[in-house]
């Protein structure tokens, strides 16, 4: 870390020493925005070297070297290859007091960029068999860079912190390659969040579904769980010109992806919470006069409510295999459970606003609508109470209808908005330490 950081950061502190609480409130407020403005053009840099060089879930191998080295520089603790690339640090604070942790994720995605910036990836790899581009279009690689330059900031201050932070920066969490295990499931098996265990946690999202400079919440469930469904109806193989011969499947199927989308508003209170099943691929038969003995469905089941989800899942296992036997056929129906609801603690939540509007102004922070894409933030939620928020990314003078969505190749990161991030990463890991923690 540059001296002049420490030194300046440290000189500030002592200087607030005969100030009031609020006085010194905004004198820390100042400081972290002072610092993070030091930091940002390193924050970019490294955006920029981690775009142009994506890796896959479980891949993340020069990305994680690169948040290693730097972590080090820092003089923090540091343990790699969790998770297995995942890299967690300690900045403990001089100060005694709780623990708090804040967390990125480092993986890319299988798609082709196809924004003309002179950073933009040219890396190809092997996803499913098949050779793919590589691209960051979902921002991770702004996750990662923001957290390494408020864990640059929060270390400029140790000589104030009250208490330890823990940095995880996370592999996997657009999933592992198929046949292997990662992402924040197996961080927790591996140890993240041992010696020190942390009261909270906090992450935040880029998003082009706002403007650069703003900042959405919501309390409760904010992602929705995703859960993976496989139907396998079963019926008797027959010649097509004569399905009294046997049972048709394939007929039931049609049956049972039309009743699916009646579960819900028919069978679930959609008042409640969102849900949504959707069926990917269908599956059955080689000809056309011959009715097979089975039809595969696969699937996706979503829910932005803990107890709903399983009542869902009970409905959605009802309907089918009632539905299979009024046909004289049998479903067999699978739901391997996935994310669970990334679920914002809703004390938690009410008690840091004031920091995100401190951090963005009043104007730029809002009450943002439930999704039903999904975030294994959750399974850190599911261990400790945690504020996963939302940070705009799309430049004020581009329309918010002609950004596109994460996951596109297209997808673009308006980079004058990582200092905000930056800025908030660190107020919220300061103001819950000072705060008092989960005792407060």
């Amino acid at each position: 870390m540059p001296a002049r950081l420490i030194a300046a950061a440290a000189l500030a502190i002592l200087a607030a020493g005969t100030l009031s609480a609020s006085e010194m409130s905004e004198t820390i407020a100042r400081e972290i925005d002072r610092l993070a403005a030091e930091v940002e053009p390193d924050v970019i840099a490294w955006r920029r070297d981690i775009h142009a060089h994506p890796e896959l879930g479980n891949r993340e191998h020069r990305t994680a070297a690169l948040v290693a080295e730097h972590l080090r520089a820092l003089g923090l603790e540091v343990e790699t290859d969790v998770g297995p690339t995942g890299v967690v640090a300690v900045l403990r604070g001089a100060r005694p007091g709780p623990v708090v942790a804040l967390r990125a994720d480092m993986d890319a995605l299988p798609v082709t960029e196809q924004v003309d910036v002179p950073f933009a990836s040219r890396v190809k790899s092997t996803y499913g068999g098949q050779e793919v581009g590589v691209m960051h279009a979902c921002g991770h690689d702004a996750h990662t860079a923001i957290l390494m330059g408020a864990a640059e900031v929060l270390t400029a201050m140790r000589a104030e912190l009250a208490g330890t932070v823990k940095f995880l920066f996370q592999p996997a969490e657009e999933g592992p390659p198929p046949g292997e295990r990662g992402g924040a499931d197996l961080m927790l098996e591996e140890g993240a969040f041992d010696d020190p265990r942390p009261e909270a946690i906090f992450g935040l999202h880029v998003t082009s579904r706002t403007h650069t400079g703003t900042l959405t919440y919501r309390p409760g469930g904010t992602m929705a769980s995703a859960d993976s469904l496989e139907i396998v109806v079963k019926g008797r193989q027959t010649h097509g010109a004569m399905p009294w011969l046997g049972v048709d499947p394939v007929t039931t199927a049609g049956h049972i992806l039309v009743a699916l989308q009646t579960v819900a508003g028919r069978r679930i209170d959609v008042t409640q919470s969102p849900i949504v099943v959707s069926i990917g691929s269908i599956h059955g038969g080689v000809r056309g006069n011959i009715i097979p003995d089975e039809v595969r469905m696969v699937g996706t089941v979503r829910s932005l409510d803990p107890r709903i989800r399983q009542e869902f899942h009970d409905r959605i296992r009802e309907t089918v295999t009632k539905i299979a036997e009024s046909m004289g056929a049998k479903a067999e129906v699978n739901i391997d459970l996935g994310a669970p609801v990334t679920y914002n603690d809703p004390a938690l939540t009410e008690r840091m606003v004031p920091t995100l509007e401190r951090v963005a102004g009043r104007d730029g922070v809002s009450l943002g609508p439930p999704t039903t894409g999904a975030e294994d933030f959750s399974v850190f939620q599911q261990e400790v109470p945690g504020l996963y928020f939302f940070m705009g990314v799309t430049p004020r003078d581009r329309s918010l209808d002609e950004a596109a969505p994460n996951h596109s190749p297209f997808f673009y990161v308006d980079e004058s908005g990582l200092v905000l991030g930056v800025r908030v990463m660190a107020s919220l890991a300061w103001d819950y330490l000072e705060g008092g923690g989960a005792s407060e």
